[in-house]
């Protein structure tokens, strides 16, 4: 009888052990492209994502007085908003405690509904479309600045700069190609420029013959694309077959280390000028390239772009966890409303009432010898 009283309490603590345990598992959703054309993006923010959860768990984080152990549940869109609403459906499924991601504007908005309705924080790393953090929804965040910023600074800085009188522009139709096409078209205009052509494609799209062909008529000194590295690359190629010299321009997109490779050689010096949603100066720098050799030492491969602005999406929901004394999303969803100061590897971060980073930087850059080159960095 005292045997099996043993056995009956031995069920009964293991048993308790194991519900404690399951209260001290905190999952972190994220959500990227991680197949398809711009897969190469997608995997750098799971990377950054991964990196967050790793250093984390070794240094041992408590929260309301008990140590917690991070999962990462990773899910791949491939950059389509009906698979970024599947993913994101199966992550609220999961219970996940918050989202970081998605990568694109236009999987990341219409999945930031099913968020809002489970009441789980999400944070984009990338998704630069001012429609996100515009429709009311408690729970959207971001840590880079809006394609208000970015596609107006462009626009300013191709005729203020680059001294561009005409300019063409395409895009790719996506949330985010034609949100910064249509922003970098108003900067041009409001800098005195003149639109020579508006064409169009998409974000698959390898052929770009007749629209360049058409662009040709009309001379432009700038072509500037709203799109991704993935087709900006091809287009570079087309443009120079076809004897175009404008200069060519891009939004955070375009701005990626592969950038080159994706244009097979034909990217001429100074001949491209993007933007990156983000932007360190002075000490931060430092700060910014130890994270990058770090990166660098545990993945094998350079950073292409978001990877530190997921790395800190990670860390502000956490820190606002263990400031909220609780993982619980309904308890620290207030706390993160209200982050204000927090230093990051990409700067510092403080959300204002819509979910936006206050004060966004953004980094100009052009290419020399087919690598990224820091033109500026511009608030």
């Amino acid at each position: 009888m005292q045997f099996k009283l043993n056995l009956i309490v031995g069920a009964a603590a293991l048993s308790m052990a194991g519900a404690a345990f399951a209260q001290d598992v905190v999952r972190i959703g994220h959500v990227g492209p991680t197949s398809g054309g711009i897969a190469h993006l997608g995997k750098d923010n799971e990377f950054g994502a991964r990196m967050a959860i790793d250093e984390l768990n070794a240094k041992g984080v408590t929260i309301g007085g008990k140590k917690v152990k991070f999962e990462l549940l990773a899910e791949d869109d491939a950059a389509d908003p009906k698979q970024g609403t599947a993913a994101a459906q199966k992550l609220v499924d999961s219970k996940v405690h918050g989202v970081v991601g998605h990568l694109n504007s236009g999987t990341t908005i219409p999945a930031s509904k099913i968020y809002s309705d489970a009441g789980i924080p999400q944070i984009s790393p990338s998704a630069t479309n001012p429609k996100y953090t515009r429709q009311g929804f408690k729970t959207t965040f971001r840590v880079v600045a809006d394609d208000v910023h970015l596609g107006q600074t462009l626009g300013k800085y191709a005729v203020t700069q680059l001294k561009g009188k005409t300019i063409a522009v395409i895009d790719d139709r996506t949330a985010y190609g034609q949100g910064v096409a249509d922003e970098f078209e108003k900067g041009v205009k409001a800098a005195g420029g003149q639109i020579v052509a508006r064409e169009f494609t998409n974000d698959k799209a390898t052929d770009f013959t007749a629209i360049l062909t058409s662009i040709k008529g009309k001379n432009p000194d700038i072509v500037f694309y709203g799109g991704m590295d993935a087709v900006a690359g091809p287009m570079l190629r087309q443009m120079k077959q076809l004897g175009i010299n404008a200069k060519f321009m891009g939004g955070d997109g375009i701005c990626t280390g592969e950038l080159p490779k994706l244009a097979a050689g034909t990217m001429a010096d100074n001949q491209v000028y993007c933007a990156e949603a983000g932007g360190v100066e002075g000490e931060q720098k430092k700060t910014l390239d130890d994270f990058k050799a770090r990166f660098k030492k545990k993945f094998g491969v350079d950073v292409q772009i978001y990877a530190p602005y997921v790395y800190d999406a990670v860390n502000v929901m956490v820190d606002a966890m263990v400031k909220a004394g609780s993982s619980d999303p309904a308890k620290y969803l207030p706390v993160l409303a209200k982050t204000q100061g927090y230093k990051g590897v990409t700067g510092v971060i403080s959300f204002d009432e819509k979910g936006d980073i206050k004060n966004g930087a953004l980094t100009l850059y052009t290419y020399k010898g087919g690598n990224r080159q820091q033109l500026a960095v511009v608030r």
